[in-house]
């Protein structure tokens, strides 16, 4: 494991990471590092009171988004409209959804204040960017935040307070990816939920391979680095 210098945002080859996927601790969440760390696939997860962990799992489970599946359960909430979605209107009341999010198995949230307020930082600077779902056109009941570099989205969290929300804000954001030829979603960690929506598991190899070839802007400036 790799202790991070403060004086430099460099991290070592996502391939050195040990087993479990950790390649390094310390360090910030300023903006300039976690850029670096994406743009090399790599994301900080950690608990309150922790240090900074920086992960590079593998294998890595993504979703090409012309894999996408939508199960036919899920085709009157969009052929009724029974939920309305935005991007970006209001990128802290989705993450404050997600950090506040109850999960089974999971106790207390690792999205910590620290980290919250680092990434509506990057939602500022244009490269965070979120998913609002809503019903009736005035309650937010579902959603989800990442991050997106070229034409590559990092997924981080997402939530719902109804059912399938965040199922329905999912699936209407890779639409809207394919229509802006985004070619890969990464979706971090392995979930029932994101495999039964079409994402699988890659090498790490392949993943980061991935990104090199991946054209981006160290500083976007438009709403959806998606957009020219």
């Amino acid at each position: 494991m790799y202790w991070l210098s403060e004086n430099s945002v460099a991290f070592p080859p996502p391939e050195l990471a040990d087993p479990d996927g950790v390649l390094a601790v310390g360090g910030d969440l300023s903006p300039q590092r976690l850029v670096e760390a994406y743009r090399q696939g790599i994301f900080p997860w950690y608990s309150d009171y922790d240090p900074i962990l920086w992960w590079s799992p593998d294998p890595r489970f993504v979703l090409y988004p012309e894999k996408l599946k939508v199960a036919k359960s899920m085709r009157p909430y969009f052929n009724q409209k029974k939920f309305d979605w935005t991007l970006d209107t209001n990128f802290r009341a989705v993450i404050s959804a997600c950090q506040q999010q109850n999960r089974p198995g999971q106790f207390g949230t690792w999205i910590t204040d620290e980290m919250l307020e680092a990434y509506c930082r990057l939602h500022e600077l244009g490269f965070a960017h979120s998913v609002e779902v809503w019903e009736k056109e005035e309650e937010l009941v579902g959603g989800l935040y990442g991050i997106a570099l070229g034409k590559v989205f990092f997924g981080e969290s997402m939530f719902a307070r109804r059912s399938n929300a965040s199922k329905f804000g999912f699936i209407a954001l890779v639409r809207q990816l394919i229509d802006w030829d985004f070619t890969l979603i990464d979706c971090q960690q392995e979930t029932d939920h994101l495999r039964s929506l079409g994402a699988e598991l890659i090498p790490r190899q392949k993943f980061t391979q991935h990104l090199a070839r991946n054209p981006w802007r160290e500083t976007p400036a438009q709403k959806w680095i998606g957009l020219e």
